[in-house]
């Protein structure tokens, strides 16, 4: 059973910075396809960043250039950079695991993420 423990939340002034840690337990970690996703109140949730196994990376829009999502394998550890923080970024931000897929040939990731962390606030005050 994965588990994910989230921590790095907070309250930052616009323009500010962040970095979000995801630790993960109970699998192997570089089998894992990660993400973060994050709900702001009254909207649906949003899935922010994604990194492949093999350190491929893609971001949503709103977050792009702001943002970087990084994996060390290592330390079982997802990380989220979060810069020129804006107040439309306040939400909780959850991290998300899936279990890679392999066929005879590859291993792949697919964007379904089956464990997740209990979430961390981030406040953006306008």
């Amino acid at each position: 059973q994965v588990q994910l423990v989230e921590s790095g939340g907070g309250s930052v002034q616009a323009g500010g910075s962040l970095r979000l840690s995801c630790a993960a337990s109970g699998y192997t970690f570089n089998k894992l396809c990660m993400a973060w996703l994050r709900q702001a109140p009254g909207k649906e949730r949003e899935l922010i960043s994604r990194i492949t196994t093999s350190g491929t990376r893609t971001s949503a829009d709103s977050v792009k250039r702001r943002f970087t999502i990084s994996r060390d394998d290592g330390k079982a550890t997802l990380y989220l950079q979060m810069g020129s923080l804006k107040p439309e970024d306040t939400a909780v931000y959850y991290c998300a695991a899936g279990i890679e897929r392999c066929n005879d040939d590859f291993c792949y990731c697919r964007d379904e993420y089956d464990y997740w962390g209990q979430g961390t606030q981030v406040t953006v005050p306008s």
